[in-house]
């Protein structure tokens, strides 16, 4: 995968023309790329958007504030995937006494701006704040890791809820290698990056990225949904 880099200064308007033919996605609080992968594969031209610098991430990416850069540039995509940093909901950071900004609400409130269809993303500890949200498993696509995430939907664009098959095998407890006939968590300080990045298919990530990605299996679900209405109802972005 070529990485194509543009600087965040300026918001620069190239970002938004992109191969001929394929509808836009913008990736919201993009990390490494797990979502991006799985859009990328489903069919879209992904652009990431992230505080941080991610030399990882393997498409076009912005280094912005999210919701300035959606704000100003989303209706100039097709779609818009926004993963809100999961840490102020997460059971861990909260046992460990740490705080980190709520951003579903802003992002949504951003989001609803840009007249696009979207979905958020996020952990089980943000339930309650999301919309409808629909489950997504690894087991409902093949991959052997449970990893649950929510996603609402907005913007005219929703998916049903797929059926849960039952956990049936073993899960390794956080942190300790995986034993054989096991699924691993790959949260935190785990163990195994190796397999991490074979189960999640994400075999260019770091640790660190690889306990904040969904695996691409999800987005590509997603994406085929949101390029069948993009197909179906021609929302597409203008040109």
């Amino acid at each position: 995968m070529t990485q194509r880099r543009a600087s965040g200064e300026g918001h620069p308007a190239h970002v938004t023309r992109l191969r001929r033919g394929k509808p836009r996605l913008l990736d919201l609080y993009c990390c490494q790329g797990g979502a991006a992968k799985g859009y990328a594969d489903a069919g879209f031209d992904v652009t990431g958007v992230d505080k941080d610098p991610q030399p990882r991430y393997p498409y076009a990416f912005v280094q912005a504030d999210a919701i300035a850069f959606v704000l100003e540039h989303g209706p100039k995509f097709d779609f818009i995937h926004a993963s809100c940093p999961c840490q102020h909901d997460s059971d861990c950071q909260r046992i460990r006494g740490n705080t980190h900004p709520d951003l579903i609400a802003p992002t949504r409130a951003a989001l609803e701006a840009t007249g696009r269809p979207w979905v958020i993303e996020n952990v089980g500890g943000a339930v309650p704040k999301l919309r409808a949200p629909v489950l997504l498993c690894g087991p409902m696509f093949g991959v052997e890791t449970y990893r649950h995430r929510f996603f609402e939907t907005g913007g005219g664009f929703r998916i049903d809820q797929p059926e849960h098959p039952a956990h049936t095998v073993p899960q390794a407890k956080m942190g300790r290698p995986v034993p054989p006939g096991h699924y691993g968590q790959f949260v935190g300080n785990f163990s195994g990056v190796a397999l991490a990045r074979r189960v999640m298919g994400v075999p260019w990530m770091n640790r660190d990225g690889i306990r904040e990605c969904i695996p691409p299996a999800y987005a590509e679900h997603i994406g085929r949904a949101a390029l069948a209405l993009l197909a179906a109802t021609g929302l597409g972005a203008a040109a």
